[in-house]
């Protein structure tokens, strides 16, 4: 499996091509700056992208543009994006491109390596691995007339690990209930968030993204710490 990284701190980049590395992937280019992560995104087209928000030469969001770009032109480019902080305006923006694998991990989730290696196999895969505080803050940072308010507080839990990617099975293991309580839950989630039945793999994740862009950002563009 074929990775391109994105890291200015040398050795967090380092180390990343080393973790990776032992783990079986293939990293086929480091960079530290957003210009030298869209030439390698499009010259490589690799399995899978993680890259930093903050890379020079701006230390602003070049390293997510640089993702979304290259996306642009390589539909499904899978990208886990790993952020020092919960930048609310930067995960919308990725998570409402709805084509590949998206995942949104904070740096210091890192020190776990088996959830960090199993998070870029899942967005490799196509799949969607999202940081429980992202996924709480993003949830939380929302007005109560909107869809969120109509789930039940158990509902509303389960949608979060829904986002972090467990399935109904590994839900129903965490609350200690069975799989068929768990799947009442989230046809009541998909229902409630407007969320048609499809055949689509990433439909669990969908109702997070439902729920994100359901309220417009606030005026001014991107923010954040």
């Amino acid at each position: 499996m074929r990775v391109v990284i994105a890291e200015d701190l040398a050795l967090l980049r380092d180390g990343l091509v080393r973790l990776l590395s032992a783990h079986g992937f293939t990293v086929v280019e480091a960079v530290d700056n957003g210009p030298m992560l869209l030439r390698a995104l499009l010259a490589h087209r690799p399995d899978v992208a993680v890259v930093d928000v903050r890379l020079p030469p701006g230390f602003a969001d070049e390293g997510l543009r640089a993702a979304l770009e290259a996306r642009g032109r390589v539909p499904g480019l899978p990208v886990l994006i790993l952020s020092q902080y919960v930048e609310q305006l930067y995960a919308r923006e990725l998570l409402s491109d709805r084509s590949g694998g998206v995942g949104y991990l904070l740096k210091d989730r890192v020190g776990d390596v088996d959830r960090f290696v199993e998070a870029v196999r899942q967005v490799a895969a196509g799949g969607t691995a999202m940081d429980p505080e992202v996924v709480t803050q993003l949830l939380t940072r929302r007005g109560r007339d909107e869809p969120l308010a109509t789930l039940t507080p158990r509902e509303r839990e389960v949608l979060e690990l829904m986002a972090e990617g467990l399935s109904n099975l590994a839900i129903a293991a965490r609350f200690q209930v069975t799989d068929k309580a768990i799947g009442k839950h989230t046809n009541n989630i998909f229902a409630k968030l407007g969320l048609p039945p499809s055949d689509d793999h990433n439909r669990r994740v969908m109702a997070v993204l439902a729920y994100l862009q359901a309220t417009p950002a606030p005026p001014g563009g991107r923010g954040g710490p």
